[in-house]
């Protein structure tokens, strides 16, 4: 395992190496993998985070304790590279348990304090239209991410994903996501904000 983590701290980019390294335990019945995923999260180095991140995804179908650690010592992570693999994280987790039958966790987690882990869900999800349930029934998928357009100005990271969310479904649902801007308050400056990136 030593070399195995030294290797991954090696490559500074992407995920290809991290995902492989992630498969390479989860196969190794010697190893307890919710163990070795907390110990991970201890590390100095992002790369060993990430690979923790996307163990605990994995682990977060059958494991309630490993969703957690994603929504708490995960999503306090500082360092965005991690928050990419919260991302993908989540996304493994809905897919697995199936997506409609993970919105009560998707809404959950869209009502948390944390940005980080709202952020998670938005982009997790991108292209939401892309996935099954969501696929038919975009208007959900809008108003699920809409709800956040009034406290997404407290990041600029959440912001953009929100506005790029709702752009991407807006090429094939302009009429839907039109209708849902109608509604908002543009005197307020997050929602004024988002409608003109996503009009962009």
């Amino acid at each position: 395992m030593k070399k195995l983590l030294e290797k991954i701290k090696s490559i500074e980019h992407g995920f290809t190496h991290i995902v492989a390294a992630g498969d390479t335990i989860l196969a190794d019945e010697a190893v307890d993998p919710l163990s070795f995923a907390n110990a991970c999260l201890k590390d100095d180095s992002y790369q060993v985070r990430m690979l923790a991140t996307y163990l605990l995804g994995h682990l977060s179908v059958d494991h309630p304790k490993a969703l957690k650690t994603l929504e708490t010592k995960v999503a306090a992570d500082e360092n965005w590279r991690v928050q990419e693999m919260l991302a993908k994280a989540f996304d493994y987790y809905c897919q697995s348990n199936d997506y409609e039958q993970s919105l009560p966790t998707i809404k959950k987690w869209l009502s948390d304090k944390n940005p980080n882990i709202r952020r998670a869900v938005v982009e997790g999800l991108r292209i939401w239209t892309g996935r099954p349930f969501f696929k038919d029934n975009p208007a959900i998928a809008i108003q699920l991410i809409a709800s956040l357009r009034l406290k997404a100005g407290e990041s600029e990271y959440l912001l953009r994903s929100v506005a790029n969310a709702l752009r991407d479904i807006r090429k094939k649902h302009a009429s839907l996501v039109d209708q849902e801007i109608s509604g908002w308050d543009l005197t307020n400056k997050t929602a004024s904000s988002i409608k003109k990136i996503i009009e962009k």
